[in-house]
């Protein structure tokens, strides 16, 4: 019998059989019945078996158990059964042992046909096998794409929801360290609170941006037509005293005029001193350069100490790849995810610049931005 016609024949055996095992599986949800349990699971059987009764090229078979089958438009059934299991409280590890547990299922029932002195077509397995890993990588790449948009809506709301009580704390602290009458002990915590809520309010805003980058065309900016030069003055102002420390210097005799979005562009400048000042060695300067070369504003920012290592320097840029399991264990919870200079690649690209870095033990580390200097939009 054709694997084909066994699974029809067999249906509510092995719709069943898939019933018992996802009651197995324990969810911080609320108890599913016997519909919620068997989820897609009939139209992914009478999917696989119109895949079975398809003929295929070679090229086409290779494809598929590369999980590069031909896609249509329509949702599958088992893209909405990755999003009903997520939904459920499946973990995407959980979600992979229901499909184990039907290939079993399906299999194991077949060839006890063979016991029975029944024939069996061996290509059907192979072709069975491949429509299953199929299925499952349209199943896991649905639920990473439903984790991912889960996940950008939740630091939407939380940054959103986080400013407004963040603002009013800085308010408080501000005006209490202002106060003419307060002690010395108090100004001094006030000021302590009004650095600790700025840099809150800094890593909301670096959530924000994050969230438009992955939902949306990116970082949106306002160009008008200004000078980077006093911008750029004022942020190193600010990690001056913010990190005494430091020995940052920085010099532009020279105005660097163009079409640019002032607050982005700050953003840009802080990111990268700061992170120059963090990870360089305060045994040598920090040097800010902002020049215009080429109808171009170079910024650049040179710090001495430990090279970038070779495996995170490709990855500088994007917050994911430079996370790593063995960075948390080196580090703890500090290490972070670098927001900083991804928020800034994303604000150069912006402005239709590039972002570079380069680091080695003599040189130092080096980030280079380049911008053209075009006229403002409106």
């Amino acid at each position: 019998m054709r694997l084909s016609d066994f699974i029809l024949e067999n249906l509510e055996p092995i719709l069943q059989a898939w019933e018992d095992f996802a009651r197995t599986i324990e969810t911080p949800g609320a108890e599913l019945d016997s519909t919620a349990l068997r989820d897609h699971a009939e139209q992914m059987l009478q999917a696989i078996v119109l895949d079975l009764r398809t003929r295929q090229t070679s090229r086409e078979q290779v494809a598929k158990a590369q999980g590069q089958a031909p896609r249509d438009d329509e949702e599958t059934a088992a893209e909405t059964h990755a999003v009903t299991r997520l939904m459920a409280g499946f973990t995407i590890d959980q979600m992979v042992s229901e499909y184990r547990a039907l290939r079993t299922s399906v299999l194991s029932q077949w060839m006890r046909q063979i016991k029975d002195g029944k024939s069996v077509n061996v290509d059907d397995m192979t072709r069975f096998h491949e429509a299953i890993d199929q299925a499952l990588a349209e199943s896991i790449a649905s639920y990473s794409r439903a984790v991912e948009a889960s996940r950008n809506v939740f630091l939407g709301i939380l940054g959103h929801d986080l400013r407004t009580p963040l603002g009013a704390i800085m308010l408080g602290a501000d005006r209490l360290r202002r106060t003419e009458t307060a002690d010395a002990r108090t100004s001094k915590v006030a000021q302590q609170i009004y650095s600790s809520v700025q840099r809150a309010s800094q890593i909301v805003g670096d959530l924000l941006d994050l969230t438009r980058c992955q939902m949306g065309p990116g970082i949106p900016v306002r160009k008008a037509r200004i000078d980077l030069s006093p911008l750029c003055e004022r942020v190193v102002e600010e990690l001056r005293a913010f990190h005494p420390q430091a020995n940052v210097l920085f010099d532009a005799k020279d105005p660097v005029m163009g079409a640019f979005d002032g607050a982005r562009m700050e953003q840009v400048f802080s990111n990268i001193i700061s992170n120059a000042v963090t990870h360089g060695d305060n045994q040598f300067p920090v040097t800010v350069e902002l020049e215009v070369s080429q109808d171009c504003a170079v910024f650049s920012v040179h710090n001495g100490g430990e090279p970038i290592p070779e495996d995170v320097l490709p990855f500088i840029f994007n917050p994911m790849g430079r996370f790593s399991q063995r960075s948390v264990i080196d580090h703890g919870p500090v290490a972070g995810l670098g927001l900083g200079l991804f928020i800034a690649s994303e604000i150069v690209a912006s402005h239709a610049g590039s972002i570079d870095v380069s680091s080695d033990p003599q040189g130092g580390t080096v980030f280079r931005v380049t911008l053209p200097v075009g006229p403002a939009s409106h």
